[in-house]
């Protein structure tokens, strides 16, 4: 049950840091990008912690990158580790570890979507 918990909690890190790493740096490029800069500028006048927020883009996209290198090291590692031998404990740990993949890869997917664009896309403009 703790091993529930603990890789429960390790997705959701992984996902709010992935999603952080969006909302701070790759929605405003996106918005430029899509001919929607008043949208943004008026998003920006509601929300004025994305301007600050943006000024350290470099910041929360290293430390996202580390947190899902070490959350995908210890995913990697826990799916080696025996489940418990009771069957209905075992699907929990199966459909835990599961549904621990698929957070972890969605959060990389929303990374790389960011970072892209954000440091890769704008330099083609």
């Amino acid at each position: 049950m703790i091993e529930k918990q603990e890789s429960s909690k390790l997705g959701l890190l992984t996902l709010l840091a992935s999603t952080s790493t969006l909302i701070c740096c790759a929605l405003p490029a996106l918005f430029v990008t899509l001919g929607a800069g008043a949208t943004f500028a008026s998003m920006a006048n509601a929300f004025p912690q994305l301007i600050i927020i943006s000024h350290y883009k470099v910041y929360i996209s290293v430390f996202t990158l580390i947190i899902l290198i070490i959350a995908g090291i210890l995913i990697e590692k826990s799916k080696h580790d025996p489940c418990p031998v009771d069957p209905s404990l075992r699907d929990i740990c199966l459909r835990t570890r599961k549904r621990t993949s698929y957070i972890y890869y969605i959060s990389v997917g929303i990374f790389v979507f960011a970072s892209f664009f954000t440091y890769v896309f704008p330099e083609y403009l």
